[in-house]
């Protein structure tokens, strides 16, 4: 009798095993393989959509945020102790911390199967002219620790050409590692294609409340658009964060009161906000890997503003699918999203093209198929 093989997906956010590494988990199990799901703040209602899943909840230490040295060896210390009593054959690690720690973990306790994915190099890595000491301090202590735990995986997967040229250039990993693929992709019949509303035109951002969402030259964009054409419609879908640049939850509801924005807070399905929504909107000049909220309005038919900050300008072909702008610049957002208000039948064709993008690059099961060729997991 063949032994079932042990995968341990390594996450620092239980809801992101649902929703973005749920097809390939659920892939996994089809495939008669038995998955361990890592995160450090399960809740019952994510410890029930991981078994929904097939899959095992497991609970592991781990700081999302925290810059604490000791604290951090000792959850390295408790992860190792983990992996080496569930023996997996196999581990994915995804986000800063488990990529950094999962693939040191995972070499001390002997498995021999170490991946890593890098979505997106989040805020350190982003270029500011306005560094200080502390933030180029850090940035250095991270790649160094970036450099140590990629050299322990037997194949890197990235999501942009830029995350994986600066890592290359930069000597945190060997071409040889390196795996490019086209992102994490969507479900195609889950986000089905939804005609958009054209009036009134009604812009939504999804994700989590950060200022480098770029959510201060949005608000900025809206005051604009509202002073002008005061039936469009603003809405946010997202948490605030314990991340330090998140925007504090007093400033949203008072852009609610202002009946600037809709913010219906946190979501568990968001296809129901794409529906009535005319275009999706990312100013984002956070480090992102490839959006999957960008690869979502795509598969739902919706065109795309957003920068050409890396991983967010390879979702948009310009003028065809939607609009590119620089980062920070609230003023090329007002008039991009003017555009779609004065000329609505630009939502319709350039939601056209972006389902058809979807279709071609995005589709979630191609890419699982990928993920688990580099692997080395047959899929049947």
């Amino acid at each position: 009798m063949l032994k079932m093989m042990k995968i341990a997906v390594i996450s620092n956010h239980s809801l992101s095993l649902v929703n973005f590494r749920g097809p390939l988990i659920t892939s996994m199990i089809e495939n008669k393989m038995h998955v361990s799901a890592l995160a450090p703040d399960y809740d019952e209602y994510t410890m029930g959509e991981v078994r929904a899943l097939g899959a095992d909840p497991v609970h592991y230490s781990l700081s999302r945020t925290g810059m604490n040295p000791i604290r951090d060896l000792i959850d390295l210390y408790k992860l190792f102790i983990l992996l080496r009593r569930l023996k997996p054959d196999v581990t994915l690690a995804y986000f800063v911390k488990p990529v950094i720690y999962g693939s040191i973990a995972a070499w001390l306790a002997g498995v021999e199967r170490r991946y890593s994915m890098i979505e997106g190099l989040g805020f350190i890595f982003i270029e500011d002219n306005t560094e200080t000491f502390k933030h180029k301090l850090l940035k250095k202590m991270i790649s160094n620790m970036y450099r140590l735990s990629l050299s322990l995986n037997m194949n890197v997967i990235f999501l942009n050409h830029d995350d994986l040229e600066e890592f290359s250039k930069g000597g945190i990993i060997s071409d040889g590692r390196a795996v490019l693929i086209s992102g994490i992709g969507v479900d195609l019949k889950f986000f089905y294609f939804a005609p958009p509303i054209q009036k009134p035109v009604t812009f939504l951002f999804i994700g989590r409340m950060l200022k480098e969402k770029g959510i201060y030259e949005f608000i900025e964009a809206a005051r604009y658009l509202k002073n002008h054409y005061p039936e469009t419609r603003f809405i946010f879908v997202g948490n605030v964060d314990d991340n330090p640049s998140s925007i504090p939850e007093y400033e949203l509801r008072k852009w609610v009161k202002e009946c600037l924005i809709e913010w219906p807070g946190q979501v568990k399905d968001v296809r129901p906000w794409i529906e009535r929504s005319s275009i999706f909107v990312l100013p984002s000049y956070y480090r992102e890997g490839k959006p999957r909220t960008i690869q979502e309005a795509m598969a739902m038919g919706r065109p795309v503003i957003t920068t050409y900050a890396p991983g967010c300008r390879e979702t948009v072909h310009d003028g065809v699918n939607g609009f590119l702008i620089p980062v920070r610049d609230s003023d090329a957002l007002a008039r991009s999203m003017e555009r779609f208000i004065e000329d609505p039948d630009l939502i319709v064709t350039m939601g056209l093209e972006s389902r058809r993008l979807a279709e071609t690059h995005y589709d979630v099961h191609e890419i699982n198929r990928q993920l688990m060729s580099i692997m080395g997991i047959s899929a049947l």
